[in-house]
């Protein structure tokens, strides 16, 4: 993924704005910060994630066993839920398979099928991880107070509910 590092001056901007009129500057400088906060902290949680051996997909498929009440779901089911192909689902748990983190055990109700199972060792990588993630999350946000941080999930919803606008077609 690139990475944008070097955020435009006005002066850059302005140039921007003769040749595109209708930029609105201070939409396309709010744009990119959020755009560059994203990309910092999605390369900070890999750096993280990389000192226990995961990367960002496995340690969601790890997540999102966890939270089943059975620590089991069908491959599909967590496909839908981290928002990947199936093909790139079943690269993941793969993986987390050869590592013993993950099992795939028959469904109980169609044998023809398969449900992907957390290992006691997937669920030991996650209690290794975990609290030093929410510590150091909350090391992240402890600039922003409480009420500031109900507003900044308001105003991400916001953006997010118009995200649709940047790929829908011309």
């Amino acid at each position: 993924m690139l990475q944008l590092r070097d955020l435009p001056t006005p002066a850059i901007l302005d140039k921007f704005v003769q040749r595109y009129p209708d930029a609105d500057v201070t939409a396309v400088v709010t744009f990119l910060h959020l755009l560059r906060a994203g990309t910092d902290l999605s390369f900070a949680l890999d750096a993280y994630l990389q000192q226990h051996a995961l990367l960002q997909g496995r340690w969601w498929v790890l997540i999102l066993l966890m939270r089943e009440s059975s620590n089991t779901a069908a491959p599909s089911v967590l496909a839908d839920k981290a928002g990947v192909s199936r093909a790139t689902m079943t690269g993941l748990i793969d993986g987390l398979e050869r590592d013993g983190l993950v099992e795939r055990v028959p469904d109980p109700e169609d044998r023809r099928r398969l449900a992907i199972q957390l290992t006691a060792a997937g669920q030991a990588k996650l209690d290794e991880v975990m609290p030093d993630y929410y510590r150091r999350v909350r090391q992240l946000m402890q600039p922003l107070s409480e009420s500031e941080r109900k507003v900044f999930i308001e105003l991400l919803d916001k953006i997010q509910a118009g995200a649709s606008s940047l790929s829908a077609p011309l």
